[in-house]
């Protein structure tokens, strides 16, 4: 396995012209992230027909999808290849050439969006654990598997949410990051939003209340404190920064967040919240199809992950989350068009990168499919999207929600709300049927596979 990780690597860095092309990588969780020092040198057609690669993203970086787990130990395997080679060559060009591809689709908007992405995609992983150790034990115990004031089951919960009692902590560490702070202020300042010990503090007349504003006032904050300490910098003597910079920063964020973050925090948080209820109160499977349908377009540009402050407010608001199984349907509906296609065609290349991303695909993690398969073929696209549209509006018309955020696809079930599991699942049976039936019946031709070949 390891020898087949490494020669997958080495054809990738072949096709990106070679180690000295290369000015920055990394990997998420499906992706390997390349910029190159000159795109001119790299070969897109030739990286999409590789075998292991399953689709090309071009945005900021080229993002080269290999699929969950996988692409940790290519990346790995990639890594030692650029620095057997000499390492990464960051020259001024490539600093250049790295702006120019920043200013592909740069909207305000979208910059905005994928600044928060980074802030929360680094947390995914412990969110995910988190998320379904709470999940579980909460079925366990709703089941009577469990004693609720058991041993074990405390334990469990200890386990399971910690993360939550502290997520400000670490978004305010990654939020100041983002915006060119440092960490241990960024901290600080989700602390200012968490810290009990602000409960009963009355400032100009105004009681402060712990959490409230929630993960919006702490992004608030924590960008706020970056900016505050930057600034800050400029005026003050080296020999005094450290003393200076941080002190100051964090007096005049702590100031401004109870005056202004958590008050404009908590009103931002209660109209999401209230907002996206009433819409899915009023609008039912009406609602649940539209979301369910424009979901995977997000999932192209990479703007949905800057719903994940979203999923935690509604969580820490009324207590789950029920749009999450709604969105969760993209995927699902994916999967019976993928299923569709590997009946219907007879490109052996197509089923092939179908078998390879489907596993995938079912455990919720889409970005595979899509790029690799139902995207590069155009109508499948749109067919997954209905069936998710389908089985969207079933999850809304049933109120299903969970208890906390993680990935989608079957594994979601097991942090669906209890007593909700069965009918979530059968919510994904009608979306992968749903992606199947419109994509065999009208949304796919053996003839738009000629990149199959």
């Amino acid at each position: 396995m390891a020898g087949e990780n490494k020669v997958l690597a080495e054809k990738i860095l072949e096709q990106l012209g070679g180690a000295k092309n290369i000015a920055n990588y990394t990997h998420c969780m499906t992706r390997l992230r390349v910029t190159p020092n000159d795109e001119s040198q790299v070969n897109k057609a030739a990286l999409k027909k590789i075998d292991g690669v399953l689709g090309l993203v071009e945005e900021e970086t080229l993002q080269i999808i290999i699929g969950p787990g996988k692409v940790n130990r290519v990346t790995e395997e990639f890594g030692k290849l650029v620095d057997a080679a000499g390492g990464i060559d960051l020259k001024a060009k490539a600093a250049e050439n790295k702006a120019e591809i920043n200013k592909k689709n740069a909207t305000p908007f979208k910059l905005f969006l994928r600044k928060i992405a980074s802030i929360f995609i680094p947390l995914i992983p412990a969110l995910v654990a988190s998320g379904l150790i709470t999940g579980i034990s909460k079925a366990v115990i709703q089941a009577g598997w469990l004693a609720a004031d058991s041993q074990i089951a405390m334990i469990l919960t200890v386990i399971g949410g910690g993360l939550f009692g502290y997520l400000g902590i670490l978004v305010g560490i990654n939020a100041a990051k983002e915006f060119g702070g440092s960490p241990a202020l960024g901290a600080l300042a989700g602390i200012l939003i968490i810290n009990p010990a602000a409960a009963g503090i009355k400032l100009f007349g105004m009681e402060l209340l712990p959490g409230r504003g929630g993960l919006i006032g702490v992004l608030f904050a924590a960008i706020f404190i970056a900016l505050v300490e930057k600034r800050v910098r400029r005026y003050v003597p080296q020999a005094l920064d450290i003393i200076i910079t941080p002190t100051v920063a964090l007096l005049i964020t702590g100031i401004v967040t109870y005056l202004v973050f958590m008050p404009l925090g908590g009103f931002i948080s209660d109209v999401i919240t209230k907002g996206l209820t009433s819409v899915l109160d009023m609008g039912g499977v009406v609602a649940g199809f539209v979301l369910g349908a424009t979901f995977l377009p997000l999932v192209v540009t990479g703007l949905h992950q800057g719903l994940t402050p979203i999923h935690l407010e509604l969580i820490n608001s009324i207590g789950n989350d029920p749009l999450l199984p709604i969105l969760a349907m993209g995927g699902a509906g994916q999967v019976g068009a993928a299923f569709a296609i590997y009946f219907k065609t007879k490109k052996k290349r197509l089923k092939n990168a179908i078998g390879g991303a489907l596993p995938s695909g079912i455990l919720g993690i889409g970005e595979p499919l899509i790029f690799g398969v139902t995207l590069p073929l155009g109508r499948p696209f749109l067919t997954a999207c209905l069936g998710a549209g389908v089985g969207g509006a079933f999850q809304a018309a049933f109120n299903i929600a969970t208890v906390a955020i993680g990935v989608s696809g079957l594994p979601l079930a097991f942090i669906v709300v209890p007593g909700q599991v069965l009918l979530y699942l059968v919510g994904v049976l009608i979306a992968y049927g749903a992606g199947f039936l419109f994509t065999y019946l009208f949304g796919f031709k053996d003839e738009m596979a000629g990149e199959f070949d």
